[in-house]
């Protein structure tokens, strides 16, 4: 694998990823109060693989959807690609053992330049990553080329920090707490301020959807969780 050179943008958010990998999974619980694991539960269901298939999980992190994966889909081969390697290096010493370790596997990579072969891939997924690759029309073009012809590429994503979300609660949620809380437990102050600000800029989900039929994509729709906090994205090749 060559690798591959980062902008400023993309160093810039794996650094800060590799600062706060050994917290992660534990602000990820604490800050969505559980609702994470359902939502991650939802966006698997939505992938629907052949038997025996394969899988990217790009954005991988620390290795959660991946193994969701391998749960919902025990005869799946998973390629879990992040840019950040000390995030897979987290999930890999804590949730790869015994079957998991031999159908899921872990790889740096620039999620617009994809180590993968022309449609290798049954389906897709990324998890709370989009917004942190830029620009996001070089990924889709790579998801297109690597996915087979009738693949799924699922979405799991906030909905834009814009919008008010119940009264306003939501929105002085990412303004104020989240950051605090980030900054309290994992030291880093800028990274959850991060996370907000990109929430905030974030497109709405009709935006969304008109970027991934731009770039390509057949059919798209999508759904929203919790309110439209959280919004469940499903793009697909065509067949």
């Amino acid at each position: 694998m060559t690798e591959i050179p980062a902008e400023s943008h993309g160093r810039k958010v794996a650094a800060m990823f590799g600062r706060i990998a050994g917290w992660y999974d534990f602000l990820n619980h604490l800050l969505s109060l559980g609702q994470d694991v359902w939502w991650r539960h939802q966006l698997v269901r939505a992938v629907n693989p052949p038997p025996d298939g394969r899988v990217l999980d790009l954005a991988a992190g620390t290795l959660d959807v991946s193994r969701e994966l391998l749960r919902q889909h025990p005869d799946l081969r998973v390629a879990a690609l992040d840019f950040a390697l000390p995030m897979l290096a987290v999930g890999k010493r804590r949730k790869l053992s015994g079957r998991r370790a031999e159908r899921i596997f872990p790889v740096q990579a620039d999620g617009r330049a994809l180590p993968l072969p022309d449609a290798s891939m049954d389906a897709a997924t990324i998890a709370f990553g989009i917004r942190n690759i830029l620009p996001r029309e070089a990924a889709y073009a790579e998801i297109l080329r690597v996915l087979r012809p009738g693949g799924r590429f699922c979405i799991l994503e906030f909905g834009t920090g814009s919008r008010k979300v119940w009264k306003g609660l939501y929105n002085f949620y990412l303004d104020k707490l989240l950051p605090g809380i980030g900054r309290l437990v994992s030291r880093d102050p800028s990274a959850y301020r991060y996370l907000a600000e990109t929430i905030r800029n974030f497109p709405d989900e009709r935006a969304l959807a008109r970027e991934l039929l731009a770039a390509g994509f057949g059919r798209v729709f999508h759904r929203p969780m919790l309110s439209g906090i959280v919004y469940l994205h499903v793009a697909e090749k065509t067949a």
